[in-house]
């Protein structure tokens, strides 16, 4: 023991171990002192690295299962891979907003073009599948195309962040990773979904409408809008809602303008019903009430129902359901549906408190209708 006392630190002498760690520890301060750039840039592209294969296989996966779902279903006559491929590369390019009147019709034009081009595609592309499947098909295409972009996105920026050695591209890549990632996930569970046509989250206001709709005589009022007459505590309800059982959100603005616009209806309400991002920490399936049109998406629907109620005087009160954006495109929870159920209640509150006996109201629910009839 006396022998290793000197190395051990013992003794009235420091120990060889003691300057050993000091040298040590002063060289990792320089190391970092001059090339901590480097090594915190080497660590981060390893983190995008391995992102980004995840990123490929959801990627990969995605067009593996669009490809043998169109193969089951749509029973092309020769292979769809070529097509499909080229699907997965679609793109939109919005309409210059410099001059922002008319912007929106502008918009609203484009978006009718993109959604019949697509459609005409995959007709092209599954000539054996019905109406329902197509609109399945469409959405289970769409999904793997936006798992395609984001894999695309994400690999340029760390390409281009470790080409140039740009240390704020990869910093901010890295530091977004993570949200991206619970994006990307959203859109891998969705793809299931759709292959499967199985209800979604985000058909939380269908399946509510679907509910008062049974047994009503069930008309088509707007490309790809359907609507019902119900009663609602003792007022005349015009329930509307995407047609169905296809994944279909329709065009609940131009629904609404026709039905206004033709003088069959004169509501003093209407009630819109759709699904909402909730916050991190809310519960699943939570309910809550407000004013304005509840509708997602680029913003054209929601002028046109902005419009028709400003111009008719028309109050507009919108009931949410509360998930997250993974649970929206994914198969439907079971608190979700529960949650369209608390959701029904609210809404015979509303009408009692805001409308009168006798009175007409229009309640349209908002939402894809994958696996969702009329």
């Amino acid at each position: 023991m006396a022998l290793l006392s000197p190395l051990l630190g013992g003794g009235e002498q420091p120990g060889i171990f003691a300057y050993i760690l000091q040298i040590a520890f002063m060289f990792i301060i320089l190391l970092y002192f001059f090339y901590g750039q480097k090594i915190q840039m080497f660590m981060w592209n390893r983190d995008i690295e391995r992102q980004l294969r995840k990123l490929r296989y959801m990627r990969d996966r995605a067009r593996e299962i669009s490809l043998n779902t169109v193969q089951e279903l749509g029973k092309p006559n020769e292979d769809p891979t070529p097509r499909v491929d080229q699907f997965l590369e679609r793109f939109f390019i919005q309409p210059v907003d410099m001059d922002p009147a008319g912007i929106v019709w502008k918009l609203d034009h484009l978006l009718d073009v993109r959604d019949m081009s697509m459609k005409e595609e995959v007709k092209r592309i599954a000539p054996k599948a019905d109406d329902p499947t197509l609109h399945n098909l469409e959405n289970l295409l769409e999904a793997s195309l936006d798992l395609n972009l984001i894999y695309r996105i994400v690999k340029h920026y760390y390409l281009m962040g470790k080409r140039t050695n740009a240390y704020i591209i990869t910093a901010q890549l890295h530091m977004i990773l993570p949200m991206i990632m619970d994006i990307a996930a959203a859109y891998d569970g969705a793809v299931q979904a759709f292959a499967q046509g199985q209800p979604i989250g985000d058909g939380a206001g269908p399946l509510l409408v679907n509910k008062l709709m049974r047994g009503k005589e069930v008309k088509k009022i707007e490309k790809d809008m359907v609507m019902a007459e119900t009663e609602i505590e003792g007022r005349k309800t015009l329930v509307l809602k995407a047609e169905g059982p296809g994944g279909n959100v329709g065009k609940p603005g131009d629904a609404l303008q026709n039905l206004l616009a033709s003088g069959f209806v004169k509501p003093s309400l209407i009630i819109m019903v759709d699904a909402a991002l909730k916050f991190e920490g809310e519960n699943t399936g939570d309910v809550a009430e407000g004013v304005g049109a509840a509708i997602g998406g680029i913003g054209t629907e929601r002028f046109k129902i902005e419009e028709i109620a400003h111009k008719n005087k028309i109050p507009v009160y919108a009931v949410i359901i509360k998930e997250s954006l993974r649970e929206a495109i994914a198969p439907m929870k079971k608190e979700i549906y529960e949650g369209v159920e608390k959701a029904l209640e609210r809404i015979k509150r509303l009408v009692r408190e805001n409308t009168q006996e006798g009175e007409t109201l229009i309640l349209a629910g908002i939402g894809n209708t994958i696996g969702i009839g009329q």
